[in-house]
């Protein structure tokens, strides 16, 4: 596998860094950024990511306006506010009907505009305007997007008149609807963008995973995503590759990407990749950045730091056992390790001398003997088909609906916010069985998703239209579900800034419902070891500055520490 070398690599004027939390999307479009700056090319980078570090990265503050970077006369950057683009943007679409619609119709509206959907909509709004601008096509050689729109959201973009004149007719709990009913003005700008990203002439999709198994597949599935709507200019950048092994650790580590790579050799094999090796410093300042895709260089020894106490798995377990919980949620987003901390927490309730029920998604079932074990018990949620019942449930009500309704209902039904509900109604079904002490479930529900059923079971018992809507068992699911003596909500994430920003929110979002979240899991962790090799040295240290920074905002901070057999540490 090639270095990415920007010098050899020929790239387009317009660039979209994506891929999940965590990979190092911002370093490299970064890294990039200030790389070609400095070769002379005139560069904007602008950031949509709600999570981003860039003024971090770039020591400087800024706004959704390019600012120039004091030190590169040819770099300017922009970092949009997606978040409180949304807010605005809901308003806007909201605001109207307060004085029109009785209460729980607003409540029911702004709910359905609270998704992370509407989120990215808001975004692409936002960088529509550097794709549409000709001044900014005169003026840049090179306009990097860190953060790419998802195939989602650009397919709903495409859709027709069936933006906004469905929304009044819904009657299912589909999570997204209405979330582009404010854009119909700019429609024709929008479906220009949407061209000018199938232009392979202009536009390059820049996907940056690391050696993963998570990230690789999701890598996969985005890019097969944007093919089906002829964006195919694509290339990979695996980030963060161990060049030299020394230590255990570094052994470790390099050993499992290698054998992820290897199993990854046909997806790879259709795209060009290219790699950047492990760095042994952050990637913070421009002396930092200008150092990324150059010869590995120490810029600094970095500051020894003391990881805080925080409490083990073993105790988390115990607490829940103390505390008599009945529902336990795993959440976070995709690639942290929900399902294997899940598989944790259930061994070890068992080992308590607890029955447990473990609903998962999980369809290889590892780690698990029910005959050797007979207090566990698994039950396999099939994800696609749960997607294919429930849109079969909905499409059945479509028959006196237009064409271009129904594209619309079936889009809404591949967004993220909607599969999450059909998640739910599944995974209602086991909070209803009695016949175990504890039910553990993989993928808790957000806060904008029960906020959505609650208004969707209000709305439709106001309009009467209630009747075989909610299975009974989501019905009677609501009220246990925010019950804080029956329920804990664990977040899992990483030792990372991105992942630990998008818990917050995840934590945020919950706190709406009355749910007091406290439980976290810091994941797949580096930070308890003590690593002699200079390349790590950095990289655990800053893990710890993210958790002891954790510990000091959250009640209870539980370690699982990096383990390539991980399989291994979840049977004790």
């Amino acid at each position: 596998m090639e270095k990415f070398n920007p010098n050899t690599i020929q790239l387009t004027k317009y660039l979209f860094f994506t891929g999940k939390g965590g990979v190092g999307k911002t370093s490299i479009s970064s890294a990039l950024a200030v790389h070609l700056s400095t070769q002379g090319k005139k560069v904007a980078l602008v950031s949509t990511d709600p999570a981003s570090n860039l003024q971090d990265i770039f020591e400087m503050t800024l706004t959704s306006e390019l600012t120039r970077v004091p030190s590169l006369d040819n770099l300017f950057v922009a970092n949009f506010e997606p978040v409180e683009a949304a807010e605005k943007y809901k308003e806007s679409i909201v605001g109207p009907y307060r004085d029109v619609l009785p209460e729980f119709a607003i409540k029911n509206m702004e709910e359905q505009l609270s998704g992370s959907c509407t989120v990215e909509v808001a975004a692409f709004n936002e960088f529509t305007g550097f794709l549409a601008n000709k001044d900014y096509a005169e003026q840049f050689d090179h306009i990097i997007f860190d953060t790419a729109p998802t195939g989602h959201t650009l397919r709903m973009l495409e859709l027709p008149d069936a933006w906004y004149s469905y929304i009044e007719t819904a009657t299912h709990e589909a999570s997204c609807l209405g979330q582009l009913s404010g854009l119909s003005d700019n429609k024709q700008i929008y479906l220009d963008a949407v061209n000018k990203l199938r232009d392979t002439n202009l536009t390059t999709m820049m996907f940056v995973a690391r050696g993963d198994q998570h990230s690789l597949q999701e890598c996969k599935r985005a890019m097969n995503e944007l093919r089906e709507l002829n964006i195919t200019n694509d290339m990979l950048i695996i980030n963060g590759i161990i060049e030299h092994a020394e230590s255990d650790l570094a052994i470790q580590k390099s050993t499992n990407e290698q054998t992820v790579l290897r199993q990854y050799e046909g997806f790879l094999n259709q795209v060009p990749h290219y790699y950047v090796p492990m760095k042994q410093f952050n990637i913070f300042g421009i002396e930092a950045l200008k150092q990324l895709f150059s010869e590995n260089k120490l810029i600094h020894q970095t500051e020894s730091v003391q990881l805080q106490d925080s409490h083990s798995m073993d105790e988390l377990v115990q607490q829940l056992v103390h505390d008599n919980k009945r529902f336990i949620f795993t959440m976070g987003k995709g690639g942290v390790g929900k399902t294997t901390i899940a598989k944790i927490i259930s061994k070890r309730l068992a080992a308590h001398g607890r029955s447990v029920l473990l609903a998962t998604t999980d369809p290889a079932n590892r780690w698990f003997d029910t005959q050797s074990n007979d207090r566990i018990t698994v039950k396999y949620i099939d994800e696609e088909q749960v997607l294919k019942d429930y849109e079969a449930e909905v499409l059945s009500a479509t028959q006196n609906l237009s064409q271009d309704q129904i594209d619309y209902i079936k889009e809404d039904l591949r967004s993220p916010c909607t599969q999450e509900i059909a998640f739910f109604r599944a995974f209602s079904d086991f909070i209803a069985d009695k016949s175990h002490d504890v039910v553990v479930i993989d993928t808790a529900p957000t806060g904008h998703t029960l906020l959505l059923l609650d208004a969707s079971q209000s709305y439709h018992k106001e309009i009467e239209r209630n009747a075989n809507v909610l299975p009974s068992s989501v019905s009677e699911l609501l009220p246990s579900i925010t019950n804080n003596d029956l329920t804990e909500m664990v977040i899992v994430t990483l030792a990372e800034p991105t992942p630990i920003k998008e818990a917050e929110r995840l934590k945020a979002d919950l706190e709406r419902t009355g749910i007091q979240q406290r439980m976290w899991v810091v994941n797949n962790t580096i930070a308890t070891y003590d690593d002699t090799q200079d390349m790590f040295n950095s990289k655990i240290q800053e893990e710890r500055q993210q958790i002891n920074t954790l510990i000091a905002h959250q009640p209870f901070v539980a370690i699982q520490s990096y383990d390539v057999d991980i399989e291994e540490v979840a049977k004790l």
